[in-house]
């Protein structure tokens, strides 16, 4: 309502005298600041506040590789320098590890002490301590996941400098882009990500605070503070930014206890939640993070959602209810196995493509590669995550496990284990180099399946680790091609030369390390260094490092794109594989698909912990 003042009447007719207003409205003023500073510093108020500010004034946070797998393979771009050693980068400056042991505790001091501070009014508000106590082994190992033997230590030294090397060059030639170009020595922004920047460097906090590079760590958190910016406008890949973006910050704040990671996960995840607007409420692909738009890929068929985009949400989106006090999004993601528990599958298996609009599949194209991996992997580390309380991922992974036997893994004429696709009931025999994750997913599954299967599992996850080391050892680089045949005569070779490209994947290293840390067969590390010594040949150029065009080739061809999950996944899982199994031990962790680790939630234990600090407070 506007008052107007009321023609032919003055001021002083009124009713008080302009002295006597000034003296009424200084009196009025004066109560007004004594209330609002009894209600923000008198130590009872908390409740007080709830009545006048909104939640988001209350808390720190507000509440609200198509996939990577298809989107990066329509989005693919499609010298050498010679092997150094470990001790010929020695010029290169190290802390100590005193000085990082020393660096990182003032790093997580400082965190406790603003956790403490921040939660301590708000008992169903997550506590970063609570959360630390309830960890089996520290996040870092004892010794930082220093292995004792020489050689060990000075490979897993050279995958840091190889880090090292490609951080530099980012920083230097394309600070703030998305990724670099070693060759043109610019920055790349790309349309995965709408208007979001800096996903190398969100990509790479977890993987430089673990390697102990920890001024680099400090320059990328200072960069996600300032210039972070979250209100963009443009065509962003769900998927991609879940996995990357909100995945990262996740990690970050859970290695670090940095309040800065988990609020702007949070504040992210909420511009995710428009996507979920269908009459399912399976997500759509693409959403505009400005406006909260969302629509379906171009190319995905008849509008359809993708299976390893709206199933590869759940681990994130579990821990954004967590940090939030926010059920939503666990219940979205809920709705998604609750849809597809319903609907019928044919042979059991999961077609790629889904209508977010009717609830049915659109075509029958079953993929463990491309368009379809994650989801898988998500079940069975969703159920992991949950401290093995989340009994229905745990029946629905094993359940498609079989499915997959039955239908998809075929034994070639030279004895190699393989993936096949299927395509309404009729086999394709291509194995793509995504698809090569799933010998580390069915072997950190094995232990929790039908006991006599336990060893069967082992074995079938070894035979698929095998077959992609094929891949790699049957080419003139030692590096994987982007699909491998059996068909034709071939065996783990691609026939096509629009399949033979590298981009820097990490899928065969990743299913070495978990290989290494189940069996510590030796032979898994052998296979990673054999890894390391092919890509310093032919993916290191002189500004970083490259995808290449051609495997089948010495005569290599880059392709100019330093991918951020390079510095996330492939150099992440080289580490770890020349690590301790204590660095982000398998008991406390789990990796999203962009490996970046999340915590194994333990309930039980958090609860324990706060009903023991009420006793001890009475």
């Amino acid at each position: 309502m506007v008052f107007r003042k009321l023609p032919g009447v003055s001021a002083s007719g009124m009713g008080l005298r302009l002295s006597q207003k000034f003296m009424f409205l200084l009196f009025l003023s004066g109560l007004v600041t004594l209330c609002f500073g009894a209600l923000f510093f008198l130590p009872d108020s908390v409740r007080l506040k709830r009545i006048f500010l909104s939640k988001t004034e209350i808390q720190p946070v507000t509440v609200g590789s198509g996939s990577e797998n298809d989107v990066r393979e329509h989005l693919k771009r499609p010298k050498d320098q010679g092997m150094t050693s470990a001790k010929g980068e020695a010029g290169i400056k190290l802390k100590t590890q005193e000085d990082l042991n020393l660096s990182r505790s003032k790093t997580e001091s400082a965190s406790e002490k603003v956790t403490s501070s921040n939660h301590g009014a708000n008992s169903d508000t997550f506590s970063y301590k609570k959360f630390r106590r309830c960890l089996f082994k520290p996040p870092l190992g004892r010794d930082n996941g220093r292995p004792v033997d020489p050689q060990t230590n000075e490979r897993r030294e050279k995958v840091k400098e190889m880090m090292k090397f490609a951080w530099d060059n980012y920083k230097r030639y394309a600070w703030g882009k998305n990724e670099l170009r070693p060759l043109t020595r610019n920055g790349h922004i790309g349309n995965m990500f709408g208007g979001l920047r800096g996903a190398s460097i969100v990509d790479s906090l977890d993987t430089l605070y673990i390697m102990g590079l920890m001024d680099e760590y400090n320059d990328a958190k200072e960069w996600v503070k300032t210039s972070l910016d979250l209100n963009s406008n443009g065509e962003a890949s769900l998927f991609e930014v879940n996995i990357r973006y909100v995945g990262g910050l996740l990690s970050a704040y859970y290695l670090t206890g940095e309040e800065l990671f988990k609020n702007k996960a949070v504040e992210l995840g909420e511009k995710l939640l428009p996507a979920f607007n269908t009459p399912t409420g399976i997500p759509r692909g693409v959403i505009n993070l400005g406006s909260g738009t969302s629509w379906s890929w171009g190319w995905a068929s008849a509008g359809s959602s993708i299976l390893a985009e709206f199933g590869t949400l759940h681990l994130e989106f579990v821990h954004l209810t967590e940090l939030s006090s926010n059920p939503v999004y666990t219940e979205k993601v809920m709705n998604i196995r609750k849809l597809l528990n319903k609907i019928e599958k044919p042979h059991g298996l999961y077609p790629n493509f889904l209508s977010p609009v009717s609830g049915n599949w659109v075509q029958h194209h079953v993929s463990i590669g491309g368009l379809g991996d994650s989801f898988y992997e998500y079940l069975i580390k969703s159920y992991l995550m949950s401290d093995k309380t989340d009994d229905d991922a745990k029946k629905m992974y094993y359940t498609a496990l079989e499915a997959i036997e039955a239908n998809l893994v075929q034994k070639s004429p030279g004895g190699l284990t393989y993936m096949a696709e299927w395509r309404g009931g009729i086999l394709d025999h291509k194995m793509g180099h995504l698809a090569c994750f799933s010998g580390g997913m069915i072997g950190i599954g094995a232990d929790d399946g039908a006991p006599e299967k336990r060893q069967h599992y082992l074995d079938l996850a070894a035979e698929i680790t095998h077959t992609c080391h094929e891949s790699y050892t049957r080419s003139a680089t030692k590096l994987g091609p982007e699909a491998f045949r059996f068909d034709s005569g071939a065996e783990a070779t691609a026939t096509r030369l629009s399949d033979r490209y590298y981009i820097l994947r990490p899928e065969v290293i990743e299913s070495y390390m978990y290989m290494w840390r189940l069996t510590h067969d030796p032979k898994y590390r052998e296979w990673g260094w054999e890894a390391v010594e092919a890509l310093e040949q032919h993916c290191r150029v002189e500004s970083g490092f490259s995808g290449i065009r051609d495997v089948y080739t010495t005569s290599v061809s880059h392709d100019n794109m330093q991918q951020s999950f390079f510095l996330s996944e492939t150099l992440k899982y080289l580490y770890l594989l020349f690590s301790d199994d204590d660095l982000l031990s398998l008991e406390d962790w789990v990796f999203n698909t962009e490996a970046h680790p999340l915590p194994i939630i333990r309930n039980s234990c958090l609860q324990d912990d706060a009903t023991q600090e009420k006793t001890s407070s009475e």
